[in-house]
């Protein structure tokens, strides 16, 4: 079999096995088998997705041409991992708590979720990645023409076409399979990692054949480092420190890697683990670049193209098995690179460019138009297609002919011009969407006008005059001279200028305008995000109809998980399960809650347009407002630290805040009193009424008639009397004007009175105590008096609302480390879980199958034990109803 042959058999397997892992991966995770998957060192293998075919064959031709230089690409994302952890922390705290799919998702919704901002992001993301995957079609073509021994342009190309599909394939199969990209993509991620291993022990197996197979040892190899031209290595600081900076500038704002590191994180702790075991991975795959660069400049024919030693040297020795290993090592790092760029790029393609096209198109809104799910996957899908095609563009229209680092470097400059607008956005609160655009508008020309466009070739867009003269003959104006500034490398030159001017243009443009309201507040979450995960709420309910938010919830994230949602929401607001086909009100809680759904499906900018399509008017509350302007008048404060009265200032704006919340919780609480008081006052009044006007106009009734009207009319008068009691003692409570009549007691003699007093009802029902009479000779000095009436209202509870045929109470007493606690248990099926939030509060029944009083003893209860220095609790459990008292120790008497 011809080496060909079986590198081609290689290629098929290797697939074919990945796509075996992905699918498994896929599985597993949709039966609840995600443990392992989301372990940190697979999140760290997830990582590697950095170390791309310029890692494994650029970087030994960087060696060769560059010397020590090639080390820059390792540094920067070393730098990152170990100064910057606090920062990739926040990054991914925001991502999850913003529910950001992508990096133009992320600057969208940090300057108020503005969808121009995210095309303009999504522009330069899918402009700076396509010369890096053109890079991973080129590195695939080249080692297939290195098997081949084929330097035909035409079949280099077939070759690269080819690739390209079958990594569109496999990403539209196992990218986007799922419409919530939060969700993890399991199977792509599995793969990654799997790859990740196989380039690594490809390159230290071919590392380790240079060293000890061709050199026999550690000590010729280093004879022939210094024997070398590689031995007079200099390095120059200036495009050192470009390299440096725009690696790590590339390792956060890369698509792929924001991908892997913000949107697929499974937990904030895989940080920790990844600060050091992905700097120790990189140390691990740049081990061997310099050996195999010297050995291979030795070794190989003048002419070598010095990116494939990785590969020609293992062939050059007959050693095909090694040599296809490398081929597969190489093949890992490209495929897994394109794969997850054009995962990552496609939903910011489909978020922020098609989908905003396509509900303006559609002209009726969200509520009323086509299935919006189908339309998001599609385009996802075609635009997976279209970014690796634009790819394999560059790739014919550059001819291939630039070093696999060259073209890393351009992809490199062009997407670290996000980099200010993305930092400043985490830590300064002033900025702006006008600062953000302009910077990024500017960087992104300078970086096209001085390093993009001129890397196509000579004469393909630039002409040789004009980059040697500038446009029209304006010698300011040329792309790598710009401003008249000669002598610099063209990679400094070009970062130079594109980072300067872009932070200039961020910083003036934030200046110089005024952030809106939703700006402020996002702002303010973002660069705060650890001191609160939800700041307040952008949306009012404006004309929002339920109905119209549940069409539209049901076409982006299907009928099933719609309507769950919008039961959730029912069931929170009313305190009960949701019956069937219940809607919730559109609170501005709960339409910031539906935002955050819909945007891990379509990004933040569009499900915040689809939203206000609907809703309407302003998508600021005043409540917004003015927690804006408190938050302008801070913004004043801090600006003016010398100002004697800032401090003073903001401890008053404070009680002013928290005073107007407590008012508004009075008033909602008194709005609710006032209903249920009304009612419970007016049932027995209306019965006395309607009675008393019988016996006024009832002409001859008879004596038993009589009798049973009047009898009627003292019952209710006594409910009346009785509530109004129960009132009156709880006002008195709650105010805190009760005095307690302390005296010394036994506390089995309390719960025996209560036992007597409660334990039989007029309506024949009776109850069975349980008690243990030794634990309750225990002397109190507390008042009996108010310690009784709760006494009797659990025993009277227990007997009335008790659903066993035949009630029972246990009381049990025990010293504990906390106080005296009194435990009351009854047989019956307890209280629903939903109703325990309201157990306490003022008129709460929690069985509506009895008839009761007016549902304000309890509330009574917990205002007496609140003035004996106590606590009653619920204690939920499989049983029956289960109160605890907790009477303070300095209750015991002496």
């Amino acid at each position: 079999m011809s080496a060909l042959n079986l590198l081609v058999l290689a290629c098929m397997a290797y697939a074919l096995f990945l796509f075996g892992v992905a699918f498994a991966a896929e599985r597993a995770a949709r039966r609840g088998q995600q443990r392992w998957m989301r372990s940190s060192f697979i999140y760290t293998l997830s990582l590697s997705i950095y170390c791309t075919a310029w890692t494994f064959y650029g970087a030994v031709g960087y060696a060769a041409r560059s010397g020590l230089e090639y080390l820059t690409i390792y540094l920067g994302p070393t730098l990152v991992m170990v100064g910057w952890w606090w920062t990739l922390r926040k990054l991914v705290r925001i991502g999850r708590t913003q529910r950001i799919t992508s990096i133009a998702d992320l600057i969208s919704a940090r300057f108020g979720k503005s969808n121009i901002l995210a095309v303009g992001v999504t522009i330069l993301a899918v402009v700076g990645t396509t010369p890096y995957i053109a890079l991973q079609l080129q590195s695939v073509t080249l080692s297939f023409e290195a098997f081949t021994l084929a330097q035909d342009a035409q079949s280099g190309r077939a070759s690269a076409f080819w690739v390209a599909c079958g990594l569109a394939v496999f990403t539209i199969l196992f990218g986007t399979r799922n419409l919530d990209v939060n969700e993890r993509h399991h199977g792509v991620v599995i793969a990654i990692a799997l790859e990740a291993v196989v380039k690594l022990l490809a390159l230290l197996a071919v590392g380790a054949f240079v060293v000890w197979g061709l050199s026999h040892g550690v000590g010729h190899v280093l004879e022939r480092i210094d024997a070398s031209r590689l031995a007079t290595w200099e390095v120059e600081g200036g495009r050192w420190s470009a390299l440096i900076f725009l690696s790590a500038a590339a390792f956060i704002c890369l698509p792929r890697m924001f991908q892997v590191m913000v949107v697929e994180n499974a937990d904030e702790q895989h940080l920790r683990t990844a600060s050091w075991a992905f700097p120790a991975y990189l140390l691990l795959i740049s081990l061997f670049v310099v050996p195999i660069a010297v050995v291979g400049l030795d070794i190989m024919p003048d002419g070598a193209n010095p990116d494939l030693f990785v590969l020609t040297l293992p062939l050059s020795q007959g050693q095909d098995g090694l040599a296809i290993l490398s081929f597969l090592g190489g093949f890992s790092s490209a495929t897994s690179m394109v794969i997850v760029a054009s995962l990552a790029l496609s939903t910011m393609v489909s978020n922020h460019i098609v989908m905003p096209i396509w509900l303006r198109a559609t002209g009726s809104g969200p509520s009323v138009s086509g299935d919006v799910r189908d339309v998001v996957l599609m385009a996802r899908r075609f635009s997976v297609a279209a970014v690796v095609m634009l790819g394999y563009l560059y790739y014919a229209l550059s001819e291939g002919g630039t070093a696999l680092a060259a073209i890393g470097l351009v992809s490199f400059a062009g997407i670290a011009q996000v980099l200010p607008v993305l930092i400043g956005g985490l830590f300064w609160r002033a900025a702006n969407r006008n600062g953000a655009f302009l910077g990024l508008t500017v960087g992104f020309a300078i970086w096209g006008y001085t390093f993009f466009l001129p890397s196509l070739g000579t004469d393909l867009v630039f002409s040789a005059k004009m980059m040697a003269e500038g446009p029209f003959g304006i010698a300011m104006l040329r792309p790598q001279a710009l401003f008249g500034i000669t002598g610099l490398d063209p990679l400094v030159h070009a970062v130079m200028w594109s980072m300067l001017l872009n932070t200039a243009a961020f910083v003036l443009g934030s200046l110089v305008t005024i952030p809106t309201p939703l700006e402020r507040l996002q702002g303010a979450q973002f660069v705060n995000v650890f001191e609160h995960s939800a700041g307040p709420r952008p949306w009012s309910a404006g004309t929002a109809q339920s109905e119209d938010l549940m069409i539209m919830a049901q076409r982006i994230l299907g009928p099933n998980e719609a309507i769950q949602l919008f039961r959730d929401e029912a069931a929170a607001q009313s305190g009960r399960p949701a019956a069937p086909g219940a809607l919730p009100e559109p609170t501005p809680e709960f339409l910031d809650r539906l935002e955050r759904e819909l945007s891990g499906s379509v990004g933040a900018a569009t499900a915040h347009a689809m939203i206000g399509q609907i809703v309407g008017g302003s998508a600021i509350s005043v409540g917004d407002l003015m927690a804006v302007a408190d938050e302008t008048a801070q913004i004043i404060e801090y600006s003016d630290r010398l100002a004697a009265q800032s401090q003073e200032l903001e401890a008053t704006a404070a009680e002013l805040r928290r005073a107007n919340s407590k008012l508004t919780k009075l008033s909602v609480q008194k709005d609710a009193f006032l209903s249920q008081i009304s009612h419970e006052l007016r049932t027995p009044m209306t019965s006395i009424r309607a009675f008393a006007e019988i016996l006024r106009d009832g002409g001859e009734l008879g004596v038993e008639a009589t009798a049973k009207y009047a009898s009627i009319i003292h019952d209710e008068s006594i409910r009346l009397t009785r509530l109004l009691d129960d009132l009156l003692d709880l006002s008195v409570l709650e105010n805190g004007q009760v005095n307690l009549n302390i005296r010394d007691g036994l506390l089995s003699e309390a719960i025996t009175q209560a036992v007597t007093t409660a334990a039989a009802g007029e309506d024949g029902r009776g109850i069975i105590v349980h008690r243990d009479e030794a634990s309750e000779a225990i002397g109190l000095r507390t008042d009996f008096d108010r310690l009784g009436q709760v006494f009797i209202n659990l025993v009277t509870n227990a007997r009335k609302y008790c659903d066993a045929e035949t009630p029972e109470l246990t009381i049990k007493v025990k010293d504990t480390a906390q106080g005296l606690t009194l435990d009351f248990i009854d047989n019956g099926g307890g209280i629903a879980p939903e109703a325990h939030d309201l157990i306490f509060e003022k008129f709460a029944r929690m069985n509506t199958q009895r008839a009761g009083g007016a549902g304000l003893g309890l509330s009574i209860c917990k205002q007496i034990m609140m003035r004996l220095g106590g606590e009653i609790t619920y204690i939920p459990s499989d049983g029956g109803a289960h109160f605890r008292l907790i009477l303070p120790r300095q209750a015991l008497a002496a």
